[in-house]
């Protein structure tokens, strides 16, 4: 059912499901070090019957995911510094405030080009992108650890987790 068919009743209200309040700085959310950034789930795949999760992220100068694509919708809201987005092999500089919405399977890549830490929020719709992440990157105590310390041997073999379990997660890496 889209929101322009009326001729079915909305579905009654899941009374199993409750309000989620997400403070990024509160105890007990998953504070994850990857591709550079500290990535903070504020709303699990768990807590939408899978249908959306929301990421907290924040963003150190050049840092970024490498050129990837999925299966899923992904929306990013900047809300301090400027990212270059690589989409489709085009490449557009996107400022605070501003909403970069990328389709279900289309390549590309962000990197934050402000020269100091860019802020955004990301929403993957459906969820599932936050166990991926989870997964293969690191635990962090809080959003504002500092990163952990990786070998180069530890740095290949996160690489090669993300690489080999990317399929599962319905994601693709690309080479340049």
């Amino acid at each position: 059912m889209t929101s322009s068919d009326t001729t079915q009743p909305l579905p009654a209200d899941d009374l199993s499901r409750s309000l989620v309040v997400s403070d990024p700085a509160a105890p007990g959310l998953r504070h994850i070090f990857l591709a550079g950034g500290s990535y903070t789930i504020l709303v699990s795949g768990s807590q939408t019957q899978g249908k959306y999760c929301l990421i907290d992220m924040l963003v150190p100068a050049q840092g970024g995911p490498p050129p990837h694509r999925h299966d899923f919708e992904e929306a990013f809201t900047i809300l301090e510094g400027s990212l270059e987005f690589t989409f489709r092999c085009q490449t557009h500089t996107v400022s605070a405030p501003a909403t970069v919405a990328i389709p279900a399977n289309a390549p590309h890549s962000f990197r934050n080009v402000s020269g100091k830490p860019a802020h955004m929020l990301c929403l993957c719709a459906g969820a599932g992108q936050e166990d991926f992440f989870a997964t293969v990157g690191v635990l962090v105590p809080s959003r504002d650890a500092p990163p952990p310390v990786l070998s180069p041997a530890e740095q290949a073999e996160k690489r090669a987790l993300a690489e080999s379990l990317a399929g599962q997660f319905r994601t693709e890496f690309l080479v340049g």
